[in-house]
Order: C-alpha cells, then sequence, then structure tokens
C-alpha cells in the first residue's frame, strides 16, 4: 500500500470566478497526483478545489465548522463535522502534509499563521497574504509540484 499523501488547501469561503477557475483547476491536478484534498468543506475556494479534485475522482475530506454534515459542499466525499467554527483551521492544518493558500480572508490568515507556527510548507497561489515563510507559485501546475517535493 502506497502513503496517502494530504494537501490542505485554504481559501475564502467565497471568490471571483478567475478564483473559483484557479483553484478548480488545482483540484484536479492535486486528484491525478493521487493526492487526498483536505480543506473547511464549504464555498468558494473550498467548493471549487473541491469540485476539480472530484471531477477527476479524487478524495475529498472537508472539516466543517458546524454539527451538520449537510453544510458540506456537493463535492465533498467524506464530511467531519466538529462543531468548533474556526477552530477547525487547527485540524486542517494538522491534517495535512503541505497547505496550499489561495486567495481568502481573515481566516485563511489564521490557517497560514498556524501552519508557519509547526513548521509546515505553505504554498501561496492567487492573491493570498503576502507574509514572511510563504512559498510563492504562479499556476496551480506549479504549487503541485511544490505540493509533491514537500510531501516526499
Amino acid at each position: 500500500m502506497s502513503e496517502i499523501k494530504i494537501v490542505g488547501v485554504i481559501g475564502g469561503s467565497s471568490c471571483s470566478r478567475k478564483v473559483y477557475a484557479v483553484a478548480r483547476r488545482l483540484g484536479e491536478l492535486l486528484a491525478e497526483e493521487g493526492f487526498v484534498v483536505v480543506c473547511g468543506g464549504l464555498g468558494g475556494v473550498m467548493k471549487s478545489v473541491c469540485e476539480g479534485a472530484y471531477s477527476k475522482g479524487g478524495l475529498t475530506v472537508g472539516i466543517l465548522p458546524g454539527k451538520d454534515r449537510n453544510e458540506a459542499n456537493p463535492f465533498v466525499k467524506i464530511p467531519i463535522t466538529t462543531a468548533m467554527s474556526h477552530a477547525r483551521n487547527a485540524i486542517i492544518v494538522r491534517t495535512a502534509d503541505v497547505i496550499i493558500a489561495v486567495d481568502g480572508k481573515y481566516g485563511t490568515l489564521s490557517e497560514i499563521g498556524l501552519a508557519l507556527s509547526i513548521d509546515k510548507k505553505v504554498i501561496s497561489l492567487e492573491q493570498t497574504w503576502n507574509i514572511r515563510g510563504l512559498i510563492k507559485a504562479k499556476t496551480p501546475q506549479e504549487a503541485v509540484e511544490l505540493a509533491k517535493k514537500y510531501t516526499r
């Protein structure tokens, strides 16, 4: 049995069409490489990355903020309820081998901070926070290549 490799994708619960397309392509590429995608399980970047991964037969896990698994977007194969609101961000970060941040606001910033504080690699893609410690990727393909490098 091969080792499971998990990529956490973090980003806004709403996003522009451009960011949605970038995150969807990211999900497709992650699934094609055999990565499990873990995210917050809701809309925006989370929905788009799950849609992309789902379309390629990938495994998607949503770490949900509430008590109802029906809150998950329709492309989450495994919904995990936490009833923890934003505190679930720690679960997403700890579960993933590497994090890819796409766009996002303060919730995304908290996940980036949590990841960097435990020396987890964080790849930034598409208009996310510009802070020290992030590894910049210009395209979804480059982000996936970096994820492969940091999950070996």
